[in-house]
């Protein structure tokens, strides 16, 4: 019933706020961790959204201290922000954002993996599956000369980041499950607030054991970095996350998991906008392909949802 309902409009804005933004935060993750350390930044980035948040409900008057509502987020928050978001933070000290993106899009995979509730629908859809198989081997193709380099070389000290990075991908997409089928109840800002929240708060004994605190000169941050974080607490957080944990209460979790493929796709694109970067044949033909897997993948369920309501 909540997909039927849902406002059309409502679902555009938020699937264009999590397809553009998250697309860009990458780039800023990258440029934020250059200087501040990545469980400080982690802490500081989720607990200060988080806290907006739940100042925000508390001032409307919602009630946001019950145990059941912060138990689900608690789970779904330390799935989502501490180990599927951490991974990234703390992969993108060491390899280029194209390789993150990479293995971040195999999200959608795990996905279909993991929705049981959704196996029947899901396995029997050839659009759905292909869909998915066709947009991971189009985000391939899309970073295909960074793929070239890395595996050319023969070199493994870059394997346990790409393990952790699959770990990653596996927790967020567990996680978002998780908040599909169990943060149900209370406000969806509430909910999204004690996500951030509690992942700010585990970030913070990462920051001790690894001595973030003794080794960050803070004089020494740029103005460029605060200005990321700044961006990625904003609209990598507050107006991105809650869109996506909105989403996946009105839209099916393989649909809105499509985020995971057009990410890539406008991250390129801001570089050849913004950063005059050039795109290669290889990559138009990547860009193509991840477009058509994600028509594939709502082709299926506007079709399913035509036979629910003939």
């Amino acid at each position: 019933m909540k997909q039927a309902k849902s406002s059309i409009l409502l679902v555009i804005i938020a699937f264009a706020t999590v397809y553009i933004v998250w697309g860009s935060t990458y780039f800023f993750i990258q440029k934020a961790v250059l200087h501040i350390p990545p469980f400080i930044m982690g802490s500081i980035r989720f607990m200060i959204a988080g806290g907006i948040m739940l100042s925000w409900s508390a001032m409307k008057g919602e009630k946001i201290f019950r145990k059941d509502l912060i138990r689900s987020a608690g789970i779904s928050g330390l799935l989502l922000l501490f180990v599927g978001n951490g991974c990234v933070i703390w992969v993108e000290q060491y390899i280029p954002s194209g390789m993150v993106a990479i293995m971040v899009s195999s999200a959608p995979l795990w996905f279909v993996l993991f929705d049981k509730p959704n196996w029947g629908a899901n396995f029997r859809s050839l659009h759905t599956i292909l869909g998915l198989v066709i947009g991971f081997a189009g985000v391939i193709l899309l970073f295909w000369n960074q793929v070239g380099e890395l595996f050319s070389k023969h070199d493994l000290t870059n394997l346990p980041a790409l393990i952790m990075l699959l770990i990653g991908s596996m927790a967020w997409s567990a996680g978002s499950l998780y908040s599909k089928y169990y943060s149900t109840s209370g406000s969806a800002i509430v909910n999204t607030g004690w996500q951030m929240m509690i992942a700010g708060l585990a970030f913070v004994p990462g920051t001790f054991i690894l001595q973030e605190w003794k080794t960050v000169v803070w004089e020494s941050i740029p103005t460029e970095s605060w200005l990321s974080l700044l961006y990625l607490i904003l609209m990598g957080s507050i107006a991105a996350f809650s869109a996506y944990i909105w989403l996946l209460q009105v839209r099916p979790a393989t649909q809105v998991s499509t985020y995971a493929y057009v990410n890539p796709v406008i991250a390129v694109l801001l570089g050849v906008f913004f950063a005059h970067e050039k795109v290669s044949f290889i990559q138009i033909l990547g860009l193509a392909i991840i477009l058509g897997s994600v028509l594939l993948i709502n082709l299926s369920r506007y079709r399913q949802g035509k036979k629910k309501l003939s």
